[in-house]
Parts: C-alpha cells; structure tokens; sequence
C-alpha cells in the first residue's frame, strides 16, 4: 500500500477542499473551462521543469511511494496530478474565502 502514498496525499487534499463546492457554492468545478485554462499553464509550466531536474539528476522519487506509472521522461503520473489537484484545492480555498467574507472577484 505504499505505493499508493503519493495519491493518498493528493485525495486528502482534495477531500479536504471538495466539500467547498457544494457547500459554499463557489461553482469552481462548474465552470470547468476556466479552471482548465488555470490549471493547464500551471501544470505544463511545472511538468517541463520537474522533467528538466530529472534529466539533470537534481530530482527524484521514491519508487516505493508512488504507482510506479512514468510518463517519458521519467515523470511519475502521480506528480502530474499534484500539479492538477494542488492548484484545484488552492483554488477552491481562495473562492470559499472570497465568498464567506462576500468580497467580489476581479471580473464581477
């Protein structure tokens, strides 16, 4: 079960903050398109640079903590769904602290 250590992490993360969709109807995964085109630059941008200090030996993975599926390169999926599920749950955050304190977002 120790390879499933890495998704552990992120599905705690993503319980953690999943809950504020509904209950707080920040509607982030409603509007689908605009989270993809945040989260697509994100994760190309950061994908490139783990798959650059890969190839430079600057940094790894314990195999023991992860699934075991590499993409080219060498990038385990489980580091391609942090950089999905992280900014998701960041986010998530900051539109459930937008709407509690009832603060309005820049295009509103």
């Amino acid at each position: 079960m120790r390879h499933l250590a890495y998704l552990s992490v992120l599905a705690g993360c993503l319980a953690a903050a999943l809950w504020l969709e509904p209950v707080l109807r920040v509607n982030v995964l409603r509007r689908w398109r605009r989270l993809l085109l945040t989260l697509l630059p994100v994760a190309v941008v950061f994908v490139l640079w783990d798959l650059a200090a890969i190839a430079a030996g600057h940094w790894s993975f314990d195999p023991e903590q992860i699934t075991g599926v590499l993409l080219p390169g060498g990038l385990p999926i489980d580091e391609v769904l942090f950089f999905l599920a992280v900014p998701t749950c960041a986010i998530l955050g900051f539109e459930a602290t937008r709407a509690v304190l009832r603060r309005p977002a820049g295009d509103e």
